[in-house]
């Protein structure tokens, strides 16, 4: 949630709770029906308008910037670099040497990117490199060989076997 969301939803909450104690549903519905047009016109106002995003909900801030840390905004945005370490931790990065970029959301979370050297290999570039390595193999393909009777303990195997089979009464 947002700022603007989570102020809303306790001034909601804070709002409705006094007409229902003194028994006046009538003001409790006017109350929050305010409070959701007020959310809705600012998320309307934030999709519209970039100044008003960056007004209400912020941008994000670069905190390392080519392995190394900016400082200056740690200090901006009130964080640690003990804190930083361990916001990285958790997002599984052990060496701040790693990142091209991190930057603290608007919503308090991690965002980065790792350097090409870091970066882990996907399927799609293994292929590219078996491809270029090995081009033989691109054009030939493996045969697919079905075994008759699938071994036992698979967990498909009662549906391979038992195709025509009716489903037991109490499952019905």
């Amino acid at each position: 949630m947002t700022l603007a969301q989570t102020i809303v939803m306790i001034s909601i909450g804070t709002i409705i709770v006094q007409p229902i104690v003194e028994k006046s549903v009538i003001k409790a519905i006017v109350g929050a029906s305010i409070f959701v047009a007020s959310i809705l016109t600012i998320e309307y106002l934030e999709t519209k308008f970039n100044f008003f995003e960056r007004f209400i909900t912020g941008k994000s801030k670069i905190v390392i910037e080519n392995g190394t840390l900016k400082i200056d905004q740690l200090k901006k945005l009130r964080l640690t670099v003990d804190q930083l370490e361990m916001r990285l931790r958790n997002q599984g990065i052990s060496n701040i040497e790693d990142l091209k970029t991190a930057t603290i959301e608007p919503n308090g979370l991690l965002g980065y990117e790792l350097k090409d050297d870091a970066k882990p290999l996907t399927v799609g570039e293994f292929k590219k490199v078996l491809d270029s390595y090995l081009p033989s193999l691109q054009n030939r393909e493996q045969p697919h060989t079905q075994t008759a009777s699938p071994p036992k303990g698979t967990i498909f195997e009662e549906l391979k076997m038992n195709k025509t089979q009716d489903h037991p009464k109490y499952l019905q």
